[in-house]
């Protein structure tokens, strides 16, 4: 694990799960990573249902039944597999801008198996399963220039660092 920290990561832990307004209707929602020997901190945005899930998971809300990262754990573990890490380890590019890339590594029956995943969905998978997050250095480095900027989306990232985590209400059943 070392090794991989020392080859440009920097290990980090789930913080928090954020709803900010932004300049439209709708509100954003991010995730925050702490560094776990750093002041520094990884902001990604994610969608609704996967901000969501993982704020339940965070503040220990249970479902009824399993959705689909209680699923997919659940999955992971019925074939005797493990997550060894989680890393955060790319840009991508996509249309107006760039996304972040992940990889979970997964040891099992067959061996070490690399998955490509979407930050948001190795993050809860994460959550439910806990294994070391190590983010690439240049992630960082792309994040921290989005934080500096004037724009709306940097302003609503920066107003997340602020804020509690979310929380998550579960309704009374049968309405």
């Amino acid at each position: 694990m070392t090794a991989a920290v020392d080859a440009g990561f920097v290990e980090m832990r789930l913080g928090k799960v954020v709803g900010v307004a932004t300049t439209e209707d709708d509100p954003a929602f991010c995730v925050v990573l702490d560094a776990v020997s750093e002041d520094r901190h990884l902001l990604i945005t994610i969608g609704q249902m996967e901000a969501f899930y993982l704020s339940a998971t965070l503040t220990g809300m249970a479902f009824g039944r399993p959705m689909s990262p209680q699923f997919a754990a659940g999955l992971l573990q019925a074939l005797g597999g493990r997550i060894r890490q989680v890393r955060i380890d790319r840009l991508v590019p996509v249309a107006g801008g760039t996304a972040y890339g992940s990889t979970v590594e997964v040891e099992g029956a067959s061996g070490l198996q690399s998955v490509d995943a979407r930050p948001s969905d190795a993050l809860n998978l994460v959550a439910l399963v806990p294994a070391p997050i190590l983010v690439a250095r240049d992630v960082l480095a792309d994040a921290e220039t989005k934080l500096a900027g004037d724009s709306p989306e940097a302003i609503a990232l920066r107003h997340a660092l602020e804020h509690e985590q979310m929380a998550v209400w579960q309704g009374p059943r049968g309405r």
